[in-house]
């Protein structure tokens, strides 16, 4: 029986351990072939446990004797690629984390500049943007405590009158 509301937890408990990711990437890549259980390094009770569990949690479905990755498991399937390539630049990113840090409190490397050291450690259009996106993130929340830093130094100020 398939619950209604899926949640993240119970997504991650799904393909948690490396035996259900082996077997979720080996659904995913399989296309419908059929899946040589041994193959992959699990026993049969193995198997039909941890595909229980991607089937109950609504990541793989059966169709015709054979099983496939539903939307949900395709999704979720993306992603876990893309975290695979991020960790692939894992040093890379730490490089660009240090660089970031390095600089005086209230300053940062010019938007030109840092693009550069992106664009040279980061060959990946999708790594590269999420690093972006992510630098720009973090620019605007320490604007923003900087902003109600300002504010309440200034409220501060007022009520010292």
């Amino acid at each position: 029986m398939k619950k209604e509301n899926v949640s993240i937890e119970d997504v991650l408990t799904a393909i948690s351990d490396n035996t259900a990711l082996v077997l979720f990437n080996t659904i995913a890549l399989a296309e419908g072939s059929p899946i040589q259980i041994r193959k992959i390094g699990l026993t049969t009770r193995q198997y039909y446990s941890k595909l229980s569990r991607l089937t109950r949690t609504g990541l793989v479905t059966r169709k015709n004797g054979k099983y496939f990755l539903t939307l949900l498991g395709k999704i979720i399937f993306e992603i876990h690629v893309t975290a695979c390539k991020a960790l692939s630049y894992h040093w890379k990113l730490k490089a660009i984390e240090s660089i970031q840090m390095a600089a005086p409190e209230g300053t940062t490397l010019p938007e030109e500049e840092f693009s550069k050291v992106v664009d040279t450690l980061i060959d990946d259009y999708e790594i590269k943007s999420m690093v972006t996106r992510a630098l720009t993130s973090m620019e605007n929340h320490e604007k923003f405590l900087r902003q109600q830093n300002g504010e309440q130094a200034i409220r501060v100020e007022l009520k010292a009158f």
